[in-house]
């Protein structure tokens, strides 16, 4: 221990004595380790985001939308929907859910789209959400002052709207909004409640920027289809929510007379799965980010080896001991590694609060690049230090 220390001494006083080549030596070590530490960082922080944007939709969702789900899938922000061209689904389809479902507890169609709204001169252009009145518990929706639309709304197609605070600044600025009456695409409709903020999701979405109007109201005098976009609905629990989601499966296969061998003309997909779908690509996004990353600290491994090469000339008087050589490249690219970390964090911190970015370092990254910059050394730093170990010792006795 004693003579492990000594070396490791030694070791430091090298880097001192030489401290341009050192740093140099270790840039390639300290800008992987920092690298691979910044993209698993980004990776977690990114996937965490999704796994909030998706459960801040609402509790164990079920998500219902036409399409067959052998078809190319796209993934369209926070309501991950999964857009085809397909059969459409209407109000016998959520009629046959609320009537056969035993482990669902709430259904709401939904149509959406993007409309120009208007009050007085000025104008917005949020995404229209258009529901029935437990919509907003699905949604999760929560108002912030004044309402939200009832039974009675949907049924009469009542021309009511509540807002996001996005359309409530562009709009009304420091005006209560509350009973003022806008324009949705040319047409009337009573502000009767805003929205408590949810601010932007993980791909860079304004949740805020949002109407919530009755399903019935857009249907017949917006958008003229009596079709919905999808179909929401609620397992009884967590534990269910796959049972649930197979039930719905049968229950539309049923409905919509779909033969057996036949595919469905529909989609069901649960939050779990919705999770895993994306657990998934960001792990994949992330090895490979981190893969490229790595190459970096081939590089700097590369340097430390050639250092230790050009050590072995200039310190001919002191070597003939393999160990200490060992230590030495150890000690670069441990050192390299710490100040990589710092680095990283310093990324990590400017990602947060400069960009829509959320990071978030954990122990695991920081241990694989600590002992992957630290084998590293240990491998670029094994032919040096033989090389050290193989001179003769009275030519280093010799050497001036």
């Amino acid at each position: 221990m004693r003579r492990l220390s000594e070396n490791i001494r030694i070791a430091f006083r090298s880097l001192f004595l030489n401290k341009t080549r050192s740093f140099l030596t270790m840039l390639g070590i300290i800008i992987g380790v920092g690298a691979v530490v910044a993209m698993l960082s980004i990776g977690t922080g990114a996937q965490q985001s999704v796994i909030s944007s998706v459960q801040d939709i609402g509790s164990n969702l079920i998500i219902i939308s036409p399409g067959n789900p052998e078809e190319e899938e796209q993934m369209m922000g926070p309501q991950m929907m999964f857009i085809g061209e397909t059969a459409e689904l209407g109000p016998d389809d959520v009629g046959a859910i609320k009537r056969e479902s035993t482990l669902t507890t709430e259904v709401a169609p939904v149509v959406i789209s993007v409309s120009i709204v208007s009050y007085l001169n000025k104008n917005a252009q949020p995404q229209v959400f258009a529901s029935t009145a437990n919509g907003r518990q699905l949604y999760n929706m929560e108002v912030e002052k004044g309402k939200f639309y009832n039974r009675g709304d949907v049924s009469s197609s009542a021309n009511v709207a509540v807002i996001g605070q996005t359309v409530v600044n562009k709009l009304f600025g420091k005006i209560d909004p509350i009973d003022k009456i806008i324009k949705i695409s040319g047409q009337n409709f009573k502000v009767i409640g805003t929205l408590e903020s949810r601010g932007t999701d993980s791909f860079g979405n304004d949740q805020d920027n949002f109407i919530s109007i009755p399903v019935t109201t857009a249907q017949n005098k917006l958008f003229g289809s009596d079709s919905y976009d999808m179909i929401l609905a609620q397992s009884v629990s967590e534990e269910e929510i796959d049972a649930a989601t197979n039930e719905i499966e049968e229950i539309l296969r049923k409905s919509r007379n779909i033969r057996f061998g036949e595919k469905n003309d529909f989609r069901v997909r649960n939050q779990t799965q919705i999770l895993d779908i994306v657990s998934t690509i960001t792990n994949i996004f992330t090895v490979v980010i981190a893969g490229i990353a790595s190459i970096s600290l081939l590089v700097g491994g590369i340097g430390i080896m050639n250092i230790m090469l050009v050590s072995v000339t200039e310190r001919t008087r002191e070597i003939g001991i393999l160990i200490q050589f060992l230590v030495e490249s150890i000690v670069l690219s441990i050192t390299g590694g710490i100040l990589g970390i710092l680095f990283a964090v310093l990324i990590s911190i400017i990602l947060n609060n400069f960009t829509v970015l959320e990071t978030s370092i954990t122990s695991f990254p920081i241990i694989i690049a600590l002992s992957f910059s630290t084998v590293v050394g240990l491998f670029f730093g094994i032919y040096p230090a033989m090389r050290a170990a193989r001179l003769n010792p009275i030519d280093a006795l010799r050497y001036e």
